[in-house]
């Protein structure tokens, strides 16, 4: 070992990454006398460092090493990302929807895409189990496409004038709508406040009434005994000759250093997850860690996602509410209306609104400065009513995370992503436009219209299958290659579900973080 690293005592299980997965994970292996130790890149953020304010809330986005994006739809990656205890879920707007069950079986039901490996049943329990822990609001009986399954435990958040004005909308069109579940307190919870609906889930929630991982898993893992270490940029898996991972590399405080482990679990973001295993190459593994394939990286895809917009006469006290929205409405994989097209969609219908930044009313009409968009904001910040959707589809294979020539402070390639929107995404986008456009017409809008397509909700990179030829991982996550490595999170996912994806995400990480426990081959 070259003498400038620092190697540490080993533990049985290393977790790269103290988001919504890795602290899950943290918690559960935690739960049976085994050393776990999780590496976070970012600060050891608490409660106390949240503060409801539009640039405070920039702090929790991602601050570590750059990311270089490209393509047509570039993703929004800073945006959407987090750094930190708590990582994106940190500042996540609480949607939990689960995935419909036809998501998970896309390519037997429509001859297209990949089905998962495993079915809706497969993952039924653990939506049930992560839900009665972290408490769940909404009213699961009001929900026509949601899978079977437990009620929610708490009931639904309060809606206000802007929601109840366009769930009007959608009603007249003959749309059902129902309460948007979210990982909010509706009243007091697990020792939670119940939320406030000051809108500003995007600071973090310094009351704890949303259900970050500051607030569920991360307390429990601690409570538990597992370790976090934060300021820790890993770098690469180390592997021995066989190919077996040993461990990880990292660098902590400008020092590199290395940290020995039987099992390693990958609960970064998508692209850090990727970008690591690609910078993990040996002998054994030229084009890195367990891509043997060539697949990692590849298979990525985002939502498209669509805005639309209304004004109204009235006040809408749209200020009031959650970042999430007040109500949900979810179209189906394949939509009468499109029928060529594969890819459900959910509208967030009526978030809270501030007058700028993120999602703010100031942002919504670009074409406007000066005089013109100060008597806009005016208007807007009274009377503006507004909903965001998220449309799923099919990967394209020519989006991907690739390495770049340049490196980042730590000596690491830096990752680049090249994305997308395939024409069926856009088609699927101007048919929400469309119906946006109706529902606010059928409200009682005096004026609406339309923002252009973004990109959200990333999912690929290390898909999972059961096909090693055409899949990254295993159901559980396992590398195909190399079983002692776990990968979790979105890039595991093979499609999309045309919907949030944090309660899938961890409902996953449950199932698997109880398998890898169980394993005669994973901890004791």
């Amino acid at each position: 070992m070259p003498a400038r690293l620092l190697t540490r005592a080993g533990a049985d299980v290393l977790i790269v990454g103290a988001g919504a997965a890795g602290c899950l994970f943290a918690a559960e292996l935690a739960a049976r006398d085994c050393r776990v130790v999780a590496l976070e890149a970012g600060p050891a953020w608490s409660l106390a460092d949240l503060w409801s304010s539009q640039l405070w809330a920039r702090r929790l986005k991602w601050r570590g090493p750059p990311v270089y994006v490209r393509g047509e739809n570039p993703i929004a990656h800073n945006l959407i990302m987090g750094s930190g205890l708590g990582g994106a879920a940190l500042h996540h707007y609480g949607t939990w929807p689960r995935f419909a069950p036809e998501v998970f079986e896309i390519a037997s039901r429509h001859g297209r895409g990949t089905d998962w490996p495993f079915d809706y049943e497969t993952l039924r329990p653990y939506y049930d189990r992560v839900q009665g822990f972290v408490g769940l609001a909404g009213d699961a009986s009001a929900e026509p496409w949601r899978g079977a399954g437990e009620p929610y435990p708490l009931p639904p958040l309060r809606t206000f004038r802007h929601g109840e004005l366009l769930r009007a909308g959608f009603e007249k069109l003959g749309l059902p709508i129902a309460p948007l579940p979210a990982a909010i307190n509706s009243v007091p919870h697990a020792s939670r406040a119940a939320c406030l609906y000051d809108g500003w889930c995007d600071a973090g929630c310094p009351i704890g009434a949303l259900a970050n991982p500051l607030t569920t898993y991360y307390p429990l893992a601690r409570r538990r005994g597992a370790e976090f270490r934060t300021g820790c940029q890993v770098t690469r898996i180390l592997s021995d000759a066989a190919g077996h991972a040993v461990g990880v590399e990292f660098v902590q405080a400008d020092r590199p250093q290395r940290l020995h482990a039987g099992h390693i679990v990958l609960a970064a973001s998508v692209v850090e997850n990727a970008r690591i295993l690609l910078n993990s190459r040996t002998a054994r593994h030229p084009r890195g860690l367990g891509n043997g394939s060539g697949l990692i990286g590849r298979s990525i895809m985002a939502e498209v996602m669509a805005f639309c917009y209304g004004l109204f006469e009235a006040p809408v006290d749209n200020h009031l509410g959650v970042s999430a929205g007040q109500y949900l409405h979810r179209g189906r994989i394949i939509d009468p209306a499109l029928p060529a097209v594969i890819g459900g969609y959910q509208w967030q219908v009526a978030p809270a609104v501030k007058p700028n930044d993120i999602f703010g009313s100031a942002i919504t009409r670009p074409d406007l400065y000066g005089v013109a968009l100060e008597r806009f904001i005016k208007q807007a910040t009274g009377g503006l009513a507004y909903m965001v959707g998220f449309g799923g589809g099919l990967p394209d294979p020519g989006n991907a995370i690739t390495l770049t020539p340049r490196r980042d402070r730590f000596g690491m390639s830096i990752a680049q992503v090249e994305h997308r929107f395939t024409p069926e995404q856009m088609q699927l986008h101007q048919f929400m436009n469309e119906q946006g456009a109706r529902v606010m017409s059928a409200a009682g809008a005096t004026e609406h219209w339309s923002g252009p397509a973004a990109a959200g909700h990333l999912i690929g990179g290390t898909i999972m299958g059961t096909d090693p030829a055409r899949s990254v991982t295993d159901g559980y996550g396992a590398l195909h290659e190399v079983p002692n490595v776990h990968v979790a999170g979105a890039g595991l996912f093979p499609v999309s579900g045309g919907a949030s994806l944090t309660f899938t995400l961890m409902a996953h990480a449950l199932r698997s973080a109880e398998h890898l426990r169980r394993s005669p081959r994973g901890v004791s």
